[in-house]
């Protein structure tokens, strides 16, 4: 709701049929016309019934009233959908996050297979050759990373909630656990309000980070280096008392925890205690350790990730004689397992911090011969910047939301040229299917490639999320 909007309940007993769903999982139902919306040819106003379903016949209440369109919550579901579920968390419907519990989880990936392919149609005008079979894996406990907020919202009553934001909401959620945290990490989060409580700067600590990394060690005899590790970064605004800081070394004894302090920009990460550790993820199918610090973009994913970069660099169809490039390269989560399988590998990251740790994983995983890495700005691409990379047959592409549309003109670009710079096959890992329609469109009409497959894959289960992937294959050079 916008500020200054006036909140409504308007209870309504007549029934309708819900008909669709939309990515923030409201059932969508359409009225019947009213006569001067029949009069000029029009359909009748479109209500969006929070915790409705396609197929289901409800009864709603309606809490923002627009022209031509209601936002509603469901009051009564008088026919369920068969692919209705039993959302798990207590906090669902409160919290914002994992707004699909309460729909099966196949419905959810056909859902979101679906939107991709939508997508591809409307704004590419193209349909893969082949659609992949749609990737999953753990459906719960499944997020190792997450940014929660801590609030101070009743000191009177001695109350600090931490935990994720309600729904389209600047409160935070009145919530004990999280379903989609590891069970560990779920069980801090009441142990985390008394300790944000007891802190001098209770209402100057706005957020905590949680990074968990593997074991640090799964072959030692010690059992505590069995243990996933987790990192918990502290937003501090004010600094810490000599209290505080013990406060903070007591929690981190207690439950295992590494601490970290933020009281800056997020180049001001550092840990607190203990002051040395080791939080990293693996790579198992190609011997790879990625050690990280918990302000680092790495996926939440851990499970997935690693069936990501198997599947992406299957599809890559990777020689020993080729040269890769791996653009929006991250920490090196694909450049270093291309590295085990190409010639030679460059990683192209905008963030300068990302490089050089992409650099430090490159000499750890003893690569550092075979892949290289260079910053630079890849909102901000030419031919001539493309020139400057060299030749690679094989590219892969895994930008943030925004997409890589720069980086998709400069290719039309240089196949208006007829340069042999062109790869021949770009792998193109997506967040966002919009964008990646876009870039499609881009790469299938201007720059002469096909788009030979795409699917899709449930990397955040039971949120709206779509993670997909993508091959596309230069026309005239088809092998």
């Amino acid at each position: 709701m916008r500020r200054g909007e006036k909140p409504i309940h308007l209870v309504v007993t007549e029934p309708v049929i819900v008909e669709a769903l939309d990515l923030d999982a409201q059932g969508i139902a359409r009225l019947a016309p009213n006569e001067e919306e029949a009069a000029q040819g029009q359909s009748g106003k479109v209500i969006f019934i929070q915790g409705a379903l396609p197929t289901e016949r409800v009864t709603y209440v309606i809490t923002r009233d627009k022209a031509r369109f209601s936002k509603a919550k469901v009051l009564d579901i008088l026919k369920p959908a068969v692919f209705r579920a039993q959302p798990k968390c207590a906090a669902f419907g409160v919290c914002g996050g994992c707004s699909m519990q309460h729909l099966d989880i196949r419905a959810q990936v056909a859902m979101k297979q679906r939107v991709l392919e939508d997508d591809l149609k409307h704004i590419a005008k193209v349909a893969p050759e082949e659609i992949l079979r749609p990737m999953g894996g753990p459906t719960w406990e499944y997020r190792h990373r997450a940014r929660l907020s801590a609030v101070n919202r009743s000191i009177k009553k001695g109350t600090v909630l931490v935990g994720f934001h309600e729904g389209k909401s600047a409160y935070v959620a009145d919530m004990t656990a999280c379903e989609i945290l590891p069970s560990k990490v779920s069980q801090l989060l009441p142990e985390l309000r008394k300790l944000v409580m007891g802190l001098s700067i209770v209402d100057r600590m706005p957020q905590i980070e949680i990074a968990v990394g593997e074991p640090e060690d799964p072959q030692s005899s010690d059992p505590q280096k069995h243990q996933a590790v987790i990192a918990l970064v502290f937003r501090t605004l004010l600094p810490l008392t000599p209290a505080d800081e013990q406060l903070l070394r007591d929690f981190a004894d207690l439950h295992q925890v590494w601490i970290w302090l933020q009281p800056k920009g997020v180049e001001t990460v550092a840990p607190f205690y203990p002051l040395t550790g080791k939080l990293c993820y693996r790579l198992p199918e190609f011997e790879i350790e990625m050690p990280f610090k918990p302000a680092d973009f790495t996926q939440v994913n851990h499970m997935m990730n690693r069936a990501l970069v198997s599947k992406a660099i299957r599809l890559l169809e990777v020689k020993p004689s080729d040269r890769v490039l791996d653009l929006f390269c991250g920490i090196g989560n694909f450049t270093l397992p291309l590295a085990r399988k190409a010639k030679s590998v460059l990683g192209i990251e905008g963030l300068e911090s990302l490089t050089m740790r992409a650099k430090e994983n490159a000499i750890h995983n003893g690569l550092a011969e075979k892949a290289s890495f260079m910053r630079s700005d890849l909102f901000e691409v030419s031919a001539e910047t493309i020139a400057s990379w060299g030749q690679a047959q094989r590219w892969l592409m895994d930008p943030p939301r925004e997409g890589a549309m720069e980086i998709c003109l400069a290719l039309a670009q240089l196949h208006q040229q007829n340069s042999p710079l062109l790869p021949t096959r770009i792998v193109y890992v997506s967040c966002n299917p919009k964008t990646l329609a876009r870039d499609a469109d881009i790469l299938c009409h201007q720059a002469s490639y096909v788009l030979k497959s795409a699917g899709i894959v449930n990397m955040f289960p039971h949120t709206s999320h779509v993670e997909s992937i993508a091959v596309f294959e230069l026309e005239s050079r088809k092998q």
